[in-house]
């Protein structure tokens, strides 16, 4: 068994699709929308490993506050090398950097950088 996709709700599906495909390599699928519901989403297709569905719908409310759920997405980049230019070239995109690249009590090697949204439009 392995996780297939992960879809995450967004404000700006545009915004955030070219987020993912220019600093994550996604290629993006076509573009789905249900004019019933009001539903649309693009599947971003990673290199490795699962795809996210990035999905939109007008009426959802737009809660920026911790709940239980979702807490983060963790993307492996392969060296210690490869994740310090990925947040030099977030936070020269203006990403917020919430913790400095650092080993981890369990091992990993990672930076804590917010995504597009969190950025910019809370």
């Amino acid at each position: 068994m392995k996780i297939e996709h992960l879809g995450l709700f967004v404000a700006d599906l545009e915004a955030v699709k070219d987020f993912y495909t220019k600093y994550f390599d996604g290629q993006a699928g076509p573009k789905y929308h249900n004019p019933r519901t009001g539903f649309s989403s693009y599947f971003i297709n990673l290199v490795e490993g699962a795809r996210l569905e990035l999905c939109h719908k007008a009426d959802l409310p737009q809660v920026a506050t911790e709940r239980l759920g979702l807490a983060y997405l963790s993307f492996s980049l392969g060296s210690k090398e490869a994740v310090d230019a990925k947040v030099k070239e977030l936070r020269a995109a203006g990403c917020d950097l919430l913790s400095s690249p650092r080993i981890t009590g369990d091992g990993y090697y990672e930076a804590v950088v917010t995504d597009l949204e969190a950025t910019y439009l809370n």
